[in-house]
């Protein structure tokens, strides 16, 4: 394969006037990029131009080859048949004429050298963990992680030049992802993943920093970007301090060149009162001290200027992803004490929890398991959303449970006001003094939930339900690195760090699983709730 995506000026503005593009310049060759940045600074609106799903306002993009897409929320008709959604339905069909017998020129056409095309896509399901899935079932059949590896075999077997992935791994399972990862790093062309999955990013060969408006370039993994990136801020942060430095001493410096001018100006009214020298020269010693007074302080305002400028560039060079510190007293679980009891519970679609299951102190539990296996309606049996087929749940101690789709904010209400719906005994004034700690100060938190960007979403309802009264001594998480960039996701470890209630995290990615301190393994599988030890995690995965 070859291939390569060349970007010149280009630019790009929303409709509603935001501009996300001013005279981008950028190429991607062969190898495997990771295109990174914060939630916002417009990863997936480039991946759109470059497959001609948007059109640039200004500048040029070219690309050498065909593209494959695949979006971050990939929808398939459900009435579709798999070959079809390979976009094979046509060959195959024709091929099962032929060998019928039908020799009709129009079937020798439409499969062209293509005679092995039901094998490769056999191949590639196989290779993708499909090879249960067969051509002739419906999309409607296949589950929504199925039809996220689906959309990727079709793009297999287009075999592009160019292949852009738009968080990919969202909605897999760690089955699937352990696929996807494996055609990735057999990928042979050009690759453009935009994602927040340490483990895939770290099979890229380089990252492409996305800020501002910019792209920065670093050579190798995630892991080896973030060492770069470490040793560049320590550098920043250093220069900023030392123009910090400077501007206060060049502000020093004026205020004490003002005094000195201030002096000799009451001094020289004192002579011109006194009269004790001609006229004459009393006025022209007065105006070489105005202008010597003049260059003086003009001399000093330039350097305080110029030191300005040195403080703006060195603080604008240090990035202002700043972490979630929080104290939570409140939430603390003594040791040994029940949270959460589970009984022979009986769950909707059919899982279960044979005998009895505890969760005790401020244990740290990871659910994991296949897509469709239960998760989530475990966790919403637990909260009580959904009443259990039989057996008993009982929480010991208060529970909050933070759904995918981050439902538990009201898009219409501030950030303030959905804090407050959670905790109608604190005041204002506490409610904005710990909303500052989750990084909404002053007229953020006066921001309606509908218009924060997905970090921002996540870190307000993380805020509800953490702020809530009474505190909740047990926190339940399904998938919630699910469309967080990274900077989010470090804010979210962080926050739970902070946190001394029970978890019970539901999640596919083993990055921040292992990173929250995770001290029980639950595999729901096959219908059958069973702890696993650490070791046995990977093989599940």
């Amino acid at each position: 394969m070859s291939g390569s995506v060349t970007v010149t000026s280009l630019s790009f503005t929303w409709p509603d006037g935001s501009p996300v593009f001013e005279g981008l310049d950028v190429a991607f060759g062969p190898g495997r990029t990771g295109l990174v940045g914060v939630n916002g600074s417009g990863k997936s609106t480039l991946l759109k131009l470059i497959a001609g799903e948007l059109a640039p306002a200004d500048g040029t993009v070219r690309v050498a080859g065909e593209v494959g897409y695949l979006p971050q929320n990939v929808t398939l008709d459900t009435t579709l048949r798999v070959d079809e959604a390979l976009g094979i339905a046509g060959r195959r069909a024709a091929l099962h004429a032929i060998e019928a017998g039908d020799v009709r020129e129009a079937h020798f056409e439409t499969v062209g050298d293509d005679w092995d095309v039901e094998e490769r896509a056999l191949a590639t399901l196989g290779e993708l963990g499909l090879g249960h899935v067969d051509l002739d079932r419906t999309i409607g059949e296949v589950s929504g992680g199925e039809s996220v590896l689906l959309r990727l075999a079709a793009l297999l077997l287009g075999r592009p030049d160019v292949l852009l992935l738009d968080e990919p791994t969202n909605n897999l399972d760690l089955y699937a992802r352990r696929r996807l990862y494996a055609a990735v790093q057999s990928w042979p062309g050009v690759l453009v993943v935009v994602s927040h999955d340490r483990e895939l990013l770290d099979l890229v060969g380089q990252i492409a920093d996305l800020r501002a408006g910019e792209i920065t370039w670093y050579g190798g993994t995630y892991s080896d970007y973030e060492e770069a990136l470490e040793i560049e801020q320590e550098a920043a942060e250093r220069m900023a301090r030392v123009a910090e430095s400077d501007f206060r001493k060049q502000k020093r410096e004026l205020a004490d060149a003002q005094v000195k001018l201030a002096r000799r100006k009451r001094y020289g009214q004192k002579m011109w009162d006194q009269k004790r020298e001609p006229k004459i020269v009393m006025g022209a010693r007065k105006r070489a001290a105005q202008e010597s007074a003049g260059k003086h302080r003009i001399m000093h305002e330039e350097k305080l200027a110029e030191a300005r400028e040195r403080l703006d560039e060195a603080v604008e060079a240090v990035r202002d992803d700043d972490e979630i510190r929080v104290d939570l007293p409140y939430t603390a679980v003594p040791p040994g004490r029940t949270v959460l009891t589970l009984q022979d519970l009986g769950l909707r679609y059919g899982a279960r929890v044979r005998g009895g299951f505890e969760l005790r102190g401020p244990e740290r539990v990871a659910l994991i398991g296949r897509n469709g296996a239960g998760k989530t309606t475990l966790l919403r049996t637990i909260t009580g959303e959904l009443a259990p087929e039989s057996g008993e749940v009982r929480a010991h101690v208060p529970l909050r449970f933070l759904p995918q789709r981050l439902d538990v904010l009201d898009g219409e209400r501030t950030v303030t006001e959905n804090v407050a719906r959670f905790a109608p005994g604190a005041t204002n004034n506490r409610i904005r003094a710990r909303l500052a700690r989750f990084l909404f100060r002053g007229a953020r938190a006066d921001q309606k939930a509908a218009t924060l960007s997905g970090g921002e979403r996540f870190r307000a309802a993380l805020a509800a339900l953490m702020l809530a009264e009474p505190a909740p001594q047990l926190l339940m998480l399904d998938e919630p690195t699910n469309n967080l960039d990274m900077a989010s996701v470090r804010q979210l470890t962080t926050a739970l760090e902070s946190y001394e209630g029970a978890l019970l995290v539901a999640s596919h990615d083993l990055p921040l699983l292992e990173s929250i301190g995770i001290t029980r393994w639950l595999l729901l599988e096959e219908g059958e709730l069973r702890e696993i030890t650490p070791e046995a995690v990977g093989f599940f995965s």
